[in-house]
């Protein structure tokens, strides 16, 4: 999860690289992550681009010049067909299109390998640096992965490990400013190169996606619905979408039975549910910059930059002693900032000075300010700086709104955490539950002579990412969130002390906060959490434990009874994504009892000589109801014809 807390939440706006000769630099901007993560990730912009029919494919199954076998030229890409469209092409969006298109592994339960077709112009973007993971979190991912799909994530997609993990919280609640938390539980940074060729149709894990550097070109204007006319367009069968290249001088109309939409949190396709009583997201914000030292410290107590073990990777540093101008101290007071650092091969680290949350978001230049102050504070002589990162983090707010036929995931569907940030591996571990939902309705549907309804399909991938027991555990991590941007300093100082002096298993599932991931089932019901939030209380300083109670009341006073249902049993589970495949039957056909009784009324009637022809429709919807028709209907052995009268009579 890239960076510090916030996992891979981050979406870095902008990663400038700077040659070590010389002060050329190349900047690359990217907003809104497919992924979302914080300290990598990098993208997922509106991208779109369409797949290629089978005919087109036996044409070119030779490769053409100049172009990648799994790449779809623009000058032959006026019409595709696929099963499956995926928009982005961050780590969320190449996660689904491999598994979606991975030839199965060895549980046989993810359903057949689609025809499968990634669409983004900036697909040939590189992924900035320095994701982090838990270890024992990646492990798990990986070993689903590959047992359900066949798709291996290497051992070269981990570039360093670290055996523990470090925090700083001194200069509150008489915790000394020098005192070190240690937790032993490994992190690890991602070689995002790696881990791309990993899920690219390149690789060899044997994917067959097929990529098509294109955007599209709409923006949905109510459900289902959206601008330009015409450009996308929903049917019982699928959906068609106008895709564009770069430059705009080609337009590709893509066939696709669904679109999954990996463009990230500020997405043009998926709409968020506006009745519900979710605040504005908060906002992680971080400037981060890969650098070469000076100095590496080395005496008895082993090898450091600065402060920091080279063996340990520093999660948290919230000291705040590096200020000697008060108005700078007060800022940082009142809007916390902390120290993230991963120490490298020899004296090459990687610092990042972050805002875990806040709304509105602390400044870039105050982050960046902040983290040279601190640097020249600690005695660090930065020699050369490799690489700068600017990152932007949006953490809750509301979910996708129900119904929708294109199917969000990663940033799209909110499903960063909404207090760490933390999002790789929640994404890649719900990538394996979503592509086998998917893959499992397709595929049978294909082999079978049944027509695949595709809304249930999306409504199902829905489910798979925000089933009621998830959005129940997202409501408690939403209230952590607005917790914690409330906090000053020493607030967020006692608080995290606090934390990570609970068990590793039970402060370990709270920042996992995903199904599947380790200790997950820590926080998955109402009991569980309930039990954490009760002991976690007991851990924090007596005026934050209070600031926590009270902060309960008034939130649960002005933002609805989320928290509530999240913590007790008394309201139920939240509404499901998935419904009933009949659930508006009842709707169409009205009360049958009613009209079964108009239609024999009618038939005995002197009056009358024809039932009007919606009761019978109504009525022969189901087996059931044609029996109870039969019934009760009078037929010519049981009642002569009535006679038709050229006047109306009483009913005898």
């Amino acid at each position: 999860e890239c960076h510090a807390f916030a996992g891979l939440a981050v979406v870095p706006l902008s990663t400038v690289r700077t040659a070590t000769t010389g002060p050329t630099q190349q900047q690359q901007h990217r907003i809104g992550g497919g992924l979302s993560s914080r300290s990598p990730i990098r993208r997922g912009e509106d991208g779109t681009r369409t797949g290629l029919l089978s005919s087109y494919m036996d044409s070119i199954s030779g490769g053409s010049s100049g172009t990648k076998e799994s790449e779809i030229p623009e000058s032959l890409s006026n019409r595709e067909e696929c099963d499956v469209l995926v928009l982005g092409s961050g780590p969320a969006a190449m996660a689904m299109a491999s598994l979606l298109s991975a030839p199965g592994g060895s549980t046989g339960t993810s359903g057949s390998a689609l025809n499968v077709i990634l669409s983004d112009s900036n697909y040939d973007s590189e992924w900035p640096p320095n994701y982090g993971v838990w270890k024992d979190e990646w492990e798990s991912i990986g070993d689903k992965i590959e047992a359900n799909f066949g798709v291996s994530l290497s051992p070269s997609c981990v570039d360093r490990e670290w055996s523990k993990t470090d925090c700083y919280f001194g200069g509150s609640f008489d915790i000394p400013t020098e005192q070190r938390l240690r937790v032993e539980r490994p992190y690890l940074r991602i070689d995002r190169i790696a881990l791309r060729q990993q899920l690219s149709p390149d690789s060899t894990n044997g994917q067959t996606y097929r990529v098509l550097k294109a955007n599209h070109i709409s923006q949905a204007t109510s459900v289902n619905v959206y601008s330009p006319a015409q450009s996308l367009m929903h049917d019982s069968e699928g959906s068609t979408i106008q895709l564009q290249s770069k430059d705009g001088a080609t337009t590709t109309t893509v066939r696709a039975k669904l679109i999954v939409d990996c463009t990230g949190h500020e997405t043009k396709l998926v709409l968020k549910d506006p009745r519900t009583d979710a605040r504005p997201p908060g906002f992680q914000i971080a400037y981060g910059c890969l650098v070469s030292v000076a100095s590496v410290t080395d005496d008895s107590s082993g090898k450091r930059i600065g402060p920091y073990d080279t063996e340990a990777m520093t999660l948290f540093d919230y000291r705040t002693d590096h200020f000697d101008d008060e108005n700078e101290l007060q800022r940082a007071q009142s809007s916390p900032t902390f120290m993230y650092a991963m120490p490298l091969e020899g004296n090459r680290i990687f610092f990042e000075e972050t805002s875990l949350v806040a709304r509105p978001a602390v400044s870039f230049q105050e982050c960046k300010d902040r983290c040279l102050t601190r640097l020249k504070h600690l005695g660090i002589e930065v020699t050369d700086i490799e690489e700068e990162e600017f990152c932007y983090i949006p953490m809750g707010g509301p979910l996708p709104l129900k119904d929708q036929r294109i199917v969000a995931f990663g940033g799209a569907a909110a499903m960063v955490h909404p207090s760490t940030g933390y999002h790789l591996c929640r994404c890649l571990m719900a990538a394996t539950d979503v592509a086998s939902t998917i893959r499992t309705q397709l595929s049978s549907s294909s082999s079978s002579a049944e027509e695949v309804n595709v809304d249930q399909v999306a409504a199902q991938a829905y489910h798979a990412i925000w089933s009621p027991q998830n959005i129940g555990q997202r409501h408690f991590a939403v209230f952590g969130g607005e917790f914690l941007m409330k906090q000053r300093v020493e607030g967020l100082r006692g608080f995290f002390d606090g934390f990570f002096r609970l068990s590793l298993e039970t402060w370990g599932g709270f920042l996992a906060g995903w199904p599947g991931l380790p200790n997950n089932e820590k926080h998955e019901t109402w009991a569980a959490r309930i039990w954490f939030g009760l002991t976690f209380v007991s851990k924090l300083p007596p005026t934050v434990a209070l600031d926590m109670l009270t902060s309960i009341v008034s939130y649960t006073f002005t933002d609805g009874l989320d928290l509530i249902q999240s913590v007790t049993p008394l309201l139920g589970e939240p509404k499901p994504y998935l419904t009933p495949p009949d659930a508006d039957v009842k709707y169409r056909i009205g009360d049958v009892a009613a009209k079964t009784e108009a239609m024999r009324m009618i038939l005995a009637s002197q009056s009358t000589e024809e039932v009007p022809v919606a009761f019978f429709e109504s009525t022969n919807q189901d087996d059931d109801t044609t029996s109870q028709v039969a019934a009760t209907t009078p037929t010519n052995e049981q009642e002569p014809e009535p006679e038709v009268k050229t006047a109306v009579e009483p009913f005898q």
